[in-house]
């Protein structure tokens, strides 16, 4: 390993890159744009849908290159030149019925809703303002089992979050891989499918060494390529304000997503260089 070759950076969107409310730090937008110029490769590794995603990929200055969307499930490459703002790469489609009829009986009040494989979004109860996009359409329960979809997302307002990883552990979910938010919200993808097996596809295709990746992120389903990065002999940084279990599952902690804990990561990454050299 020499400190000339490329690492992958791999970067959560919300509570990571910005905040709650949306804002992104002009120091995040620095430091991102400064070590992509020392030749590096940055990947946005996000929850979001590639539509929802893309808006903070350009505002953070990626203009090419490859971003993972909806837990590993989408992969887009980046192109401001087309309408969209990106190809899809690649979608990884599944069969919602079996896991949704279970979620049903067990969360009768739940809000359901689907991820389409264009990037759209069915729902049967209205989830907060913006979390499923502009494109997403009030739909009868049972027709969110009608296609192969790319994401199931299930809010149930009436659970704190540790009571709803409970419940979602006893209701005991096979042949998907899910992770559960801050709040009682859970995302379902694809089984096998995760942040971490489409970083893993993508340090493979541009050839990054295994030990030199860093992935950043604040919540539960970033806990996947935090482990991927550590497995390999590379780095994981928690944001300061994640859940103990996503701290614990890091093998770091930096700042606060307020305290722009991810250009703290970023400003030492020569130091990071020769600490590894």
């Amino acid at each position: 390993m020499t400190n000339e070759s490329p690492w992958l950076i791999a970067i959560d969107i919300d509570g990571t890159l910005v905040h709650d409310d949306g804002y992104l730090s002009p120091k995040n937008i620095e430091q991102v744009k400064r070590v992509r110029e020392l030749g590096h490769h940055v990947l946005v590794s996000t929850g979001r849908s590639a539509a929802n995603a893309i808006p903070v990929i350009h505002d953070v200055g990626i203009e090419s290159g490859m971003a993972i969307c909806s837990n590993g499930a989408v992969t887009i490459e980046v192109d401001p030149t087309v309408p969209a703002g990106f190809h899809a790469r690649e979608v990884i489609s599944f069969d919602p019925r079996e896991v949704l009829t279970k979620l049903i009986a067990n969360l009768p009040e739940a809000h359901f809703a689907v991820e389409d494989i264009d990037g759209s979004y069915r729902f049967h109860k209205p989830f907060p303002t913006y979390a499923l996009g502009e494109q997403n359409f009030e739909t009868p329960l049972d027709q969110l089992m009608d296609a192969p979809v790319s994401r199931v997302v299930v809010l149930s307002p009436e659970h704190d979050a540790n009571e709803f990883v409970q419940m979602i552990s006893e209701i005991g979910l096979h042949s998907v891989s899910y992770a559960i938010g801050y709040t009682a919200w859970l995302d379902i993808s694809p089984e096998g499918v995760s942040k971490a097996s489409a970083l893993e596809e993508q340090r493979k295709r541009l050839g990054v060494p295994r030990d030199q990746v860093i992935a950043i992120g604040d919540g539960r389903n970033d806990i996947s390529m935090f482990e991927w990065a550590n497995a390999g002999g590379g780095l994981s940084f928690a944001m300061g304000q994640g859940p103990d279990e996503v701290k614990a599952a890091a093998s770091a902690v930096t700042a606060s997503v307020e305290a722009d804990g991810v250009a703290s990561v970023l400003s030492g990454f020569e130091g990071i260089l020769f600490t590894r050299g």
